[in-house]
């Protein structure tokens, strides 16, 4: 996988995913240093609930494989200091929960995930150049405990670790799947 990672990129957050089926993961940030990778903070996290896959479809709570860019964040809360474009909106946020649901801050904070999205719009813009059926609206955000639905979550330190710290000039990325997939 690192070798997908653009030339230009001198940031990458990279989700271990512990096993093909496990929605148990470990979120690494690592950033360029002249010509070498420091790893510069971690975090336990989550993906799907089933696990990873290479062929992502909607609802089909797994998270896809891959690299793909991070050039959006937002929130229903106020933008704690992101350098990548923020869009703060209570009402888009918490419109994608049910009234009193468990999950009710996991959008407190989000990075969107460039897959099956059009980038330089908020987070929540349901636009899918793929089509729906290869789904989309797949985020870092804030933990809850357990696996997702496709997104990938942190701790709310390392969500707003990320968001100070990923710079839209140093070309941020996710490399995101199961070790064996990013071992291999």
């Amino acid at each position: 996988m690192w070798e997908q990672v653009p030339a230009d990129s001198g940031q990458v957050v990279v989700v271990y995913g512990e096993g093909p089926d496990s929605a148990e993961s470990v979120v690494v940030l690592y950033q360029k240093r002249g010509s070498l990778w420091e790893r510069t903070a971690s975090w336990p996290g989550h993906n799907g609930r089933l696990g990873w896959t290479t062929d992502h479809h909607m609802d089909d709570e797994h998270s896809p494989v891959g690299v793909f860019t991070l050039t959006d964040a937002g929130g229903s809360l106020e933008d704690p200091g992101s350098r990548l474009r923020y869009w703060q909106d209570d009402n888009a946020f918490a419109s994608m929960l049910a009234p009193g649901e468990v999950h009710d801050h996991d959008f407190d904070y989000v990075i969107a995930i460039d897959y099956n999205r059009v980038s330089g719009v908020p987070p929540f813009d349901w636009s899918r150049p793929d089509g729906v059926e290869r789904g989309g609206g797949i985020w870092l955000h804030m933990d809850h405990g357990d696996g997702t639905s496709a997104c990938v979550t942190v701790p709310e330190s390392g969500m707003k670790t990320l968001l100070r710290v990923l710079d839209p000039a140093r070309r941020p990325v996710v490399v995101m799947g199961d070790r064996q997939h990013l071992e291999s």
